[in-house]
Order: C-alpha cells, then structure tokens, then sequence
C-alpha cells in the first residue's frame, strides 16, 4: 500500500494568503495543514508517499517535508504541470503508484481520528474502490454519494440539487482499477479529468466501490472560515485537556486557563489567555488577552491588544489595537498598530483580494 498527497492547488479562495505561499503549508494549530495527512498516513502503517506538486510553489514544499524521515516516511515528489483535475493527477502519479493499491489524500483535507481503519475496511471488503463520506449541510460544495442500504449507487460532482448529504470526503482507497478509469473518462465542461467521473465509471463497469462514514470530525479547508474551524478544533482536540502546558515564560501577574500551549522562549506578561490556545516559540504576548480558538505564531508580537478565533502566522504583530480582533486570518511579518497621527485617519497597505472590516 502506497499514498498519494495533493500539494499543488493554487488555493485560490484562500487569497491573498496563498499568492506568496502554498496553501498545503497554511499553519493549523501552528503546524502546517498538510503535516496532519502526513501523520495519519505513517499512523496507518504505509511507507511510501507521493507528493503532487506544482511548478509555481512545489519547491516551497520540498524545502518544507524533506525526504519524509522526519515522519518515518520515503517521499518521492511527483510534478503535475498543469490543473488538470484530481483523475489527472492519478495519471501523472502512475510511475510512483506502479499499478499497487493506494490511499489518494488531499493534503487541504484534516481528519481526526486517522485513516487506519478506512485502508482495514478497503482491504476486508475485498474493494475496487473506498470512498470516505462525510454528512453535510452544503453537499452542494462536493462531489455527492447516492447511498441506497450500504452500497453507493451514483455519483455527482458538485450538483445544484444534492440527493444526499453525503459528500465525498478527500481520502479515497484504490486497487488497479482505478488506472483503468482515469484513463477512459473525458474532461469535463471545465476541462478537467473529474475524480468523481472516475468513480461513476468504475460503478457502471461492475467494479465495487464501497465506502465507510466518517463517524469523527473532518474538514476540507478550502475557505477561510474552513481554516478557523480547523484550527479551532484541532486545538480542542490536541491539545492537553488537564490544563496550561508551559514551556516559555509566564509572569505571576498574568492568567492562563484551560487547553493552553506556551512554547519555548514564548513570553507572556501581564496578560489573560484563554484555551484553546497555543502560543508559538519566542513569542511575546504583552498586556493583552488571548481567547479561545487561537494559534499565535513563532515571533508575534501581541501588545496592549485583544484577539480571539483566529490565526496568526509567524513573525505578525499587533500593537495597541483598541478594538478586539477576531475570525482573523493573518500572514507572515503583517503589522497591526494603532496610529497616533492627526488627522485621525485609517491607513491600509493590502495586497490582492485582501479583506478588512472596520468596527
């Protein structure tokens, strides 16, 4: 058993945050979103993982997962040109996958709970293809299972008219045939080879395609708000539930309570900070308060400032805001300051497709 992991979409609803960086590498609980698909895969007991890359930022993941020895892996990196769907990314990756079956993960896609027991299932059930499903509210957004008793009967990517509320999660089990469909289907109207047009094909040809219910906690994070809710509850669920686990430094006349995380070299004065939290290396919190639902990034900077439910990448500074912040996403090295000009006036430097909402 081998695993495939996507890495190279171009994250385009997660701009600006994605025009310098690739989105595989955004921080969830201050480690990057694709460390997660790493982990569960070597948890599952398989060795040999592809990485698909793009030409535009795959170097920037090589610099960043090496060979895979520091999750006892062996990464071999498979270059996909162009955006040509995730049946076409099979096809780049068949001189990897060498015909052996695989797990296809989408490294934008974090699951509590691993993906042993899927692989446990697909090689039990004797199946051509396992899919993972995952119920709901806006099935509209996946690819949607039809479910009739316990076998899949029809699959419809992206419908305007879901007839379940079954979406096709991002972890996906394959035998041999699965390099038979990608190859026989067509692109669709967007020009690309679909993934679930593979999966239809391996139904309407009589190969079995059986599927397991995620029955834990899963999310494709390919919108902003998807980024705070997974960080959010990778925070509740990873972090130590007995209480603050500090490795910096806490000053008697600060208060930190519940699911907290102060690094090394972390510095926390005079300053209230509520889990789930974590608080990354060297930073600094300074007369400030730190909610819930927080990832603060190695070297921020937080001063005299309120912030809650969101994301700060490393080195970002926020001084003095007299205005609570909150479901925030913020990059590398941004500055939040209150300004002491006159006239009193609001300044922004913001690149492409930047959002800001004033109070």
């Amino acid at each position: 058993m081998r695993a495939l992991i996507t890495a190279g979409g171009r994250g385009t609803r997660l701009r600006p945050l994605t025009h310098t960086s690739n989105k595989h590498l955004i921080p969830i609980a201050n480690k990057p979103m694709i460390h997660y698909a790493l982990e569960a895969v070597a948890a599952a007991g398989i060795r040999d993982v592809g990485i698909v890359l793009n030409p535009d930022t795959g170097e920037e993941i090589r610099q960043g997962l090496g060979d895979g020895a520091a999750w006892g892996l062996a990464i071999t990196y498979v270059m996909q040109e162009a955006p040509l769907g995730l049946a076409h990314v099979i096809q780049a990756a068949e001189g990897f996958l060498r015909g052996e079956p695989f797990v296809f993960f989408l490294g934008d896609n974090v699951v509590v709970g691993g993906i042993r027991q899927f692989v446990e299932r697909f090689e039990a059930r004797g199946d051509h293809c396992h899919l993972v499903l995952a119920r709901v509210r806006d099935p509209q957004r996946f690819g949607v299972a039809e479910v009739q008793a316990d076998r899949i009967v029809r699959l419809v990517e992206k419908p305007a008219r879901p007839a379940s509320e079954f979406a096709v999660t991002g972890i996906y089990v394959y035998g041999p045939p699965i390099f038979e469909a990608v190859h026989a289907i067509r692109p669709s109207a967007r020009g690309e080879l679909e993934i679930t047009d593979a999966h239809q094909y391996l139904l309407d040809h009589g190969f079995r395609v059986g599927f397991s219910e995620i029955t834990g906690w899963w999310k494709d994070t390919g919108k902003p708000e998807d980024l705070l809710e997974a960080n959010r509850f990778v925070l509740d669920q990873v972090l130590d539930a007995t209480g603050p686990v500090i490795r910096g430094q806490v000053d008697a006349q600060s208060d930190v309570a519940g699911k907290v995380v102060v690094e090394a070299g972390a510095r926390v004065i005079a300053s209230q900070i509520r889990g789930p939290a974590i608080i990354g290396e060297d930073a600094v919190v300074e007369r400030s308060y730190i909610g819930p639902s927080t990832s603060v990034g190695r070297r921020c900077v937080i001063r005299n400032s309120e912030l809650e439910y969101s994301i700060l990448f490393e080195d970002t500074q926020i001084l003095d805001a007299d205005v609570r912040i909150e479901r925030s996403l913020l990059g590398r090295e941004v500055l939040i300051r209150r300004g002491n000009s006159r006239p009193k006036t609001q300044k922004f430097i913001l690149g492409d497709q930047s959002t800001i909402e004033l109070a």
